[in-house]
This record gives C-alpha cells, sequence and structure tokens, in this order.
C-alpha cells in the first residue's frame, strides 16, 4: 500500500509538473505573439528623405526661394534617384495616396497586407491662385520610381489601376481586406541643416520626423558614389 501511495504521490507531482510547464510554455509563446502583434502595429518604415539645398533671396520679389532635395527609398530600403524641386517659400506638403488594411492583417504580418501602403502623388506649395505644384506621379500611370520593365507591360499597368481604384474609390477595396483609403498631405516648414524623414506606420499613415545634419556634414559638398 505504502509503494502505491508514493506511486501515486510521485505520478501526481509529474502531472501537475507537466501542467505547470505547458501552462507557463503557453505563456512564454502568448506573450512572444503578443509582443510581435504590438511591435507590427507600432512599427514603421522610412519612405523617403528631404534636405534643403539652396535658399536664394530674389530682391525684386522680396521673397526667399527654398530648393529641397526628394529621395525616394524602394521596398529593400535603396534610394531611388533624386528630385529637385524650387519653391517661392518653404512650407511645402507632399500630397500622398495611403491605404490601411485591417488591423488582422497587420498583426499577423500578412507579406502584402502587413502594413499600409502609400504611393507620393504631388509635392506642393499652398499659395492661393499662386499655389504651387509638381507632379510625382500621374493617375492611372506606373510610377517610374516603382517600374520593374522598361518596356510597356499590361499586368504591370492593371497592378497600378488597381491601386490607384483603391485609393480614389471608397467601395474599391471593401472585399480586399481594406481598412480604408485617403489622400494626406503631410507638410512642414523645411529649412537648411534638418534631415526631414518621411516615414509610413504599417497601421496609419505618413508622418515626417526631423533631425540635424550631423556636424561633420555641414558646410561639406559630398560627391556621389
Amino acid at each position: 500500500m505504502h509503494k502505491i501511495k508514493y506511486l501515486l504521490i510521485i505520478l501526481l507531482v509529474i502531472a501537475l509538473g507537466i501542467v505547470f510547464y505547458e501552462f507557463g510554455l503557453k505563456y512564454f509563446f502568448e506573450n512572444q505573439i503578443l509582443k510581435q502583434v504590438i511591435s507590427r502595429l507600432n512599427a514603421d518604415s522610412r519612405v523617403a528623405e528631404v534636405i534643403v539645398t539652396n535658399v536664394r533671396h530674389d530682391i525684386i520679389t522680396n521673397r526667399d526661394f527654398t530648393t529641397i532635395k526628394f529621395v525616394e527609398f524602394d521596398v529593400k530600403g535603396k534610394p531611388l534617384k533624386p528630385k529637385y524641386f524650387t519653391f517661392s517659400g518653404n512650407l511645402i506638403q507632399f500630397q500622398s495616396l495611403v491605404i490601411r488594411f485591417n488591423d488582422y492583417y497587420v498583426e499577423a504580418g500578412d507579406k502584402l497586407r502587413g502594413k499600409s501602403i502609400y504611393l507620393f502623388w504631388k509635392v506642393f506649395m499652398l499659395n492661393g491662385a499662386n499655389t504651387e505644384v509638381f507632379d510625382l506621379a500621374k493617375v492611372n500611370e506606373v510610377p517610374i520610381g516603382y517600374k520593374v520593365s522598361d518596356s510597356r507591360n499590361h499586368f504591370e499597368e492593371k497592378i497600378w489601376k488597381g491601386f490607384w481604384g483603391y485609393a480614389l474609390s471608397s467601395k474599391a477595396g471593401l472585399n480586399k481586406g481594406i481598412k480604408n483609403a485617403q489622400i494626406e498631405a503631410p507638410g512642414t516648414k523645411f529649412v537648411p541643416g534638418i534631415i526631414y524623414t518621411i516615414k509610413i506606420e504599417h497601421d496609419g499613415g505618413l508622418r515626417i520626423d526631423t533631425s540635424e545634419i550631423p556636424e561633420i556634414l555641414k558646410g561639406e559638398e559630398i560627391p556621389s558614389r
């Protein structure tokens, strides 16, 4: 009887140990998954950078003309060809199309819908009838910086027409897991000595972060590679 009693106690201890182990393991993995979900929802990606390359004062109009350098980054983080724009002021905005997906896809890290997608459309400075606008992309066309092939590709054109359709229609993406699609225009005052980084939030829209240009680069003209 004593041997059976001890055996039952040992089996009970082992069973409790297994239960606590499985509970702890489950808690650990659930906690790890929760951390991943939170990190995905709070994550963001750099999509472009802007700096002021020149400020010129016009004595006739008594206005300061600001030239900015705009560099987009592809999905691998590589810079595309820089673009330069000059405005008769420095309150500049970037009109963009942004498509947000349902949180489920963001939480799951879906390869196609795991974060918001965007397209820079125009860069502009509001000034009433004298508003200044430059195109960064044209409606229903494949953006130059995003073209996969040099020749005309109907499949590629179809994909981008779909993007424009989702972004400009409130009903087009209802069954595609799209939470909403809208036009955004983040902007700020652009001044020399600052790096302006445009980021896309994985569950949100575009924002502009700022940081000072490192002292070692100030006043220097850095040759391209």
